[in-house]
């Protein structure tokens, strides 16, 4: 077993400012520099991006805030445009391949978060800005981004990948993810987004908001369509010429929570289908890029969040709504277990390179 953790991150004030803080938090982490070692000369990361000017317009197109983010970042950091773009922008960036699982009803969602340790940075983060865009609750990908999440008006959001082949120029995964939680008030709002929004990769959207509608987004670089579903895994159910050759897990996963949701009669046990390891939902596939890192719930009507790191444990519950009034949260670090061996990248043993 392999002990881990997740820093609690808490920052209101403008995206320049918050952008800079996490630049000199950052400076004292081993995230960059483990990046750098398991990623960068595996992945090329220059070769992702298209012009430097090209992704600055779009970001200031969809998010102008997240610009004003990205150059705290690089003054902190003191990294030119191009890396900063590179390292956090969220534009043409490859990734590797992931699980995850999906649960919903009118009143939340449940998310399985299934990925390499590796590629985890370990970081929850609250921020309320001061200058636009909604407050979110979540954790981070690639710093700037956000693997799952809830805002303000409650709206809340994950995502599954569904293939990576067929990429074209656009936001990935993360970054859409952030943007919608940043610029979005309810679920109609952020379907009008993705269907705008340029898409790198296949991924389904999950929506839920206080209004109770729950929307499945399929969405890929050619094509978006929008259904209902209160379960989703790494597979389209409309645009099924999109999905990868082999998705067994996939629907075993779908099958299992389909099997089990009729047994559902509290949030905490639709919790339980997802992250205890006896459900056939939760993945220990650690080393396949598709072990289960972190099971989080999201409720939009009572604005809270419930957290957990590795399987079979009891949710932290954050009460987004009080922090959203002024009230600071007390923990700083959530620490769980993994079955594995593998660090997440926030942690100094990683920059041995050993799995």
């Amino acid at each position: 077993m392999k002990r881990v953790f997740s820093d609690v991150i808490q920052f209101r004030g403008s995206h320049y400012d918050f952008g800079y803080r996490q630049g000199e938090l950052l400076k004292d982490s081993p995230i960059l520099p483990n990046r750098k070692k398991f990623w960068g000369s595996k992945s090329k990361l220059r070769h992702y991006l298209v012009n430097d000017m090209e992704v600055k317009r779009m970001i200031l197109h969809f998010a102008p805030g997240i610009w004003d983010e990205l150059t705290g970042l690089s003054d902190a950091l003191k990294m030119n445009l191009t890396d900063t773009l590179i390292q956090f922008g969220g534009y043409y960036l490859e990734y590797g391949k992931s699980g995850c699982s999906i649960f919903t009803n009118g009143d939340y969602m449940i998310r399985n978060y299934d990925n390499d340790p590796l590629s985890y940075e370990g970081r929850y983060v609250l921020y309320q800005p001061s200058d636009q865009g909604y407050a979110m609750i979540g954790p981070s990908m690639q710093i700037t981004g956000r693997t799952d999440g809830i805002n303000e008006k409650g709206l809340s959001m994950g995502y599954n990948l569904i293939n990576r082949v067929r990429s074209d120029d656009g936001f990935i995964c993360n970054m859409i993810g952030r943007i919608i939680l940043e610029m979005c008030a309810n679920v109609e709002e952020a379907v009008s987004l993705l269907k705008e929004i340029p898409h790198r990769r296949s991924f389904s959207y999950v929506l839920l908001d206080p209004n109770g509608e729950s929307v499945v987004v399929e969405a890929s670089p050619r094509e978006v369509v929008v259904h209902h579903a209160n379960i989703c895994t790494n597979h389209f159910e409309i645009l099924t010429h999109e999905n990868r050759y082999k998705f067994e897990d996939s629907r075993n996963r779908y099958e299992a929570m389909e099997k089990q949701k009729s047994t559902i009669i509290a949030p905490f046990s639709a919790y339980q289908m997802l992250n205890d390891s006896d459900k056939e939902v939760f993945s220990k596939k650690y080393g396949a890029w598709a072990g289960t890192l972190h099971t989080a719930a999201y409720f939009p009507k009572e604005l809270k969040a419930w957290f957990a790191l590795g399987g079979d444990r009891l949710p932290f519950i954050f009460d987004f709504h009080q922090w959203l009034h002024g009230e600071k949260l007390h923990v700083t670090r959530l620490k769980g277990e993994l079955d594995t061996t593998i660090p997440f990248v926030n942690m100094e043993e990683a920059t041995n390179g050993k799995r």
